[in-house]
């Protein structure tokens, strides 16, 4: 518990340096530059082929950790001299991608002009065949958005996951909360059962109204629903708990932040003593690798790691049986981990990975119903949370 307070002492001058770049970051982009930033790219390959030359697009590498750096109280940045790609349309190796991102710049301005919008799936169904995947697709969208340096939601192209025949955000969302959407609809995420799910235009949200103490970030869906079942959300103290269902959309990601902004008040996540786990929580703290171009308005640099910790799993005695040894994948992952800065840079969350590294075993937060039915709602969380004193 005490780490917990240090943690929370180290980010106190990390949260006042994020609110205050908040408030100057920049909305979205106009409709008329994002068309302007589309025309200069197209200019560029006419004036290149009128040359009788071959047209090139340079794209950013963003699957590269030489292109990024830690940045405290933002996350992972895109470095300014990021190395990038060429894709020549000449060449057999990447005329493919050149003509695809061609192809998406049509789309988007098209959108962008029609002030229309829609989803990625919309575009992949409309021709299947010259996408080939739907993956495809998603990696060229954020290869655009990071080539004309325009947020995502600027392209008009929206993010949804398809779940079933519905496509919806792939998170959700529940608590003390009321907000509009942004054509008016009143969205009340105060049912004690059932979850909201995420908006999938998070930008247009206003008029959040919510009286939380603090907003629990739930890694998995399962938590996430026992957390409902027990009415966590009144029981404890008005809050907001919201999942991403495992490695969070940009959508989960995006209503995170908009609440941090919103009401400035503490961010908790709850997620497996595992490498996965840890990863995913620091997606929300820092932000991810191939998105590290929009990390300014996808992460939260305040959350605070409230558990499962690798140290309670012998603090409070969970049993053996549900305890799992490491496979070669969480070995991989868990070095990885530890060679990253955002780790090294915090020696409390550095003993914790330490410890499981060491220990070799990992838990998940379902674990902690082998010691009571309701531990983790009416035990663990609670007392975490009152020895903090958030609530």
């Amino acid at each position: 518990m005490a780490d917990l307070f240090t943690e929370v002492d180290s980010l106190r001058e990390t949260l006042r340096e994020s609110l205050e770049m908040a408030d100057k970051r920049q909305e979205d982009i106009s409709r008329q530059d994002v068309l302007t930033r589309i025309e200069n790219v197209i200019q560029t390959i006419v004036i290149t082929v009128s040359k009788d030359e071959a047209p090139v697009l340079r794209v950013t590498k963003r699957s590269s950790w030489a292109n990024v750096r830690f940045q405290k109280s933002v996350g992972l940045v895109l470095k300014a001299d990021a190395s990038v790609t060429a894709l020549r349309c000449d060449c057999p190796s990447s005329a493919t991608k050149f003509a695809l991102i061609l192809k998406l710049l049509s789309v988007i301005y098209k959108l962008v002009q029609s002030d229309s919008y829609a989803t990625k799936r919309d575009i992949y169904y409309n021709d299947p065949q010259l996408f080939g995947t739907q993956r495809t697709l998603d990696s060229i969208v954020d290869d655009v958005s990071c080539l004309l340096k325009v947020p995502r939601r600027s392209l008009h192209v929206v993010n949804l996951y398809i779940c079933t025949q519905l496509a919806t955000s792939k998170g959700f969302i529940s608590g003390d909360l009321c907000y509009l959407e942004e054509d008016g609809t009143k969205v009340d995420c105060n049912s004690s059962s059932t979850a909201v799910p995420v908006s999938s235009n998070v930008n247009g949200i206003r008029n959040i109204v919510s009286s939380a103490k603090f907003v629990l970030i739930v890694e998995k869906d399962a938590t996430f629903q026992r957390l409902l079942d027990d009415d966590f959300c009144t029981r404890l103290s008005p809050c907001i708990i919201i999942t991403g269902k495992g490695m969070p959309d940009v959508n989960s990601r995006l209503m995170v932040r908009k609440l941090w902004d919103a009401l400035h008040i503490p961010v908790f996540a709850l997620v497996d003593a595992d490498p996965h786990g840890i990863e995913i929580m620091c997606v929300y703290k820092y932000g991810s690798l191939s998105m590290a171009f929009e990390a300014h308005s996808l992460t939260v640099p305040s959350v605070l790691w409230l558990g499962l910790l690798p140290s309670d799993i012998q603090r409070y005695r969970v049993p053996k049986e549900t305890i799992i040894p490491f496979s070669q994948a969480d070995e991989k992952k868990i070095n990885s981990l530890r060679n990253r800065t955002y780790i090294t840079c915090q020696p409390a969350w550095e003993r914790e990975v330490e410890m499981m590294q060491r220990l070799k075993q990992k838990a998940e937060i379902q674990s902690l119903a082998s010691i009571a039915p309701h531990f983790l709602t009416r035990v663990y969380l609670p007392n975490k949370l009152r020895y903090g004193g958030w609530i």
